[in-house]
């Protein structure tokens, strides 16, 4: 397993509040990746008048939410798979596969590796080339792979990259695997926020079933404390195992009723994708004029910028940033990536104009 360095997380306020003597409401994360606009004004309103919810069990089946869910991302309700965040539905999945060995394509996100370790599988990475600005080269990647692996592990867009993965080249992808008996598993935590609508992989559960898709509401939705996750394959059996291996009642009667309203909040989604859409171009541009900096291209609401200043370090620009407020993210502790590289999200504009102000001026 490739070794972890210690680091801050997104929602290590708390630690940061004891590190630094900040306090934890006087910081602003750039690290956490979460939609600035907070919560959908649609369920803030009425989420209260629902209260009573919490007097009686969720239906068993969340028939209900899976059909919102549905509606919402176009595909069929019976290939939807509810759980508590879409962290417990990665480990049910591995668990129920238990992959020998997996391929990640890196650097990315940490649990993957950890979950099929915990399940006594290895690993092998497939590094995203600097010089290729960490896009996928899917001819060469697909050549990699064979009989020996049983699972790849795909996040797209992927973090901290924020680079992405279309359609087209998916299906590569996924006949390759096909041909190798390998399963695909996509993680879509960022898709939402991305551009382009030739990204998400749903469309493509109809045709192949090889390939299961995870999200969750905490980044797009502003809602990580809901615990709201979902799966979308159109694998049958393996929504049947799933659902025989999983605990009845993971989500309480509010993630519920919640979970509802948000889904068909359309304006709040609108919204959002313009908010994220301006301000990722703007911030974009502003940081590219600076000679000392080098940003990779941007699909989700994150990007990924490496210093080119012999000096400057992203330990260094984490404690200038943190100082005044914003917590950015050191990504050293990622695996392929080194003391150079670092990752903010988009925030409202007044705080990205703050932190432009911190980044320019760093010395």
């Amino acid at each position: 397993m490739i070794q972890q360095k210690e680091h801050f997380h997104g929602s290590d306020l708390e630690k940061i509040e004891r590190a630094y003597g900040i306090r934890k409401e006087d910081i602003t994360s750039f690290s956490a990746n979460v939609n600035p606009l907070g919560v959908s004004p649609k369920l803030r309103s009425t989420i209260s008048s629902h209260i009573d919810a919490i007097t009686t069990y969720p239906d068993r089946e969340y028939t209900s939410l899976r059909r919102c869910i549905a509606d919402y991302t176009g595909c069929d309700m019976e290939n939807v798979l509810v759980g508590n965040g879409s962290t417990e539905l990665i480990s049910l999945f591995i668990q129920l596969a238990h992959p020998k060995k997996a391929m990640i394509v890196g650097p990315t996100y940490s649990e993957y590796e950890r979950e099929i370790s915990l399940g006594g599988g290895s690993c092998l990475y497939y590094p995203l080339q600097e010089s290729l600005d960490f896009v996928l080269d899917v001819k060469d990647f697909t050549s990699h792979l064979n009989e020996n692996i049983d699972l790849l592990v795909l996040c797209n867009p992927n973090n901290p990259t924020s680079t992405a993965i279309r359609q087209p080249d998916m299906r590569k992808i996924l006949d390759v695997c096909k041909q190798h008996d390998i399963f695909v598993m996509v993680d879509e935590t960022y898709v939402e926020f991305a551009p382009q609508n030739n990204i998400s992989s749903v469309p493509l559960t109809s045709y192949y079933n090889n390939i299961i898709i995870l999200r969750g509401t905490s980044k797009f939705f502003a809602a990580p404390g809901l615990r709201l996750g979902y799966a979308i394959t159109g694998n049958r059996d393996l929504l049947k195992a799933i659902n025989t291996r999983k605990n009845p009642w993971t989500i309480h009667s509010l993630a519920v009723v919640a979970g509802e309203i948000m889904f068909t909040d359309r304006e709040y989604m609108e919204r959002t994708r313009q908010l994220i859409s301006s301000e990722r171009i703007r911030m974009y541009e502003a940081l590219s004029a600076d000679h000392r900096y080098k940003v990779y291209t941007p699909t989700a609401n994150f990007m990924l910028v490496k210093i080119l200043d012999d000096v400057l370090t992203a330990e260094l620009l984490f404690e200038k940033a943190i100082r005044q407020g914003m917590m950015i993210r050191d990504c050293s502790t990622f695996p392929f990536l080194d003391q150079k590289f670092f990752r903010f999200c988009v925030m409202s504009p007044e705080m990205n104009d703050k932190l432009l102000a911190c980044l320019l001026d760093a010395h």
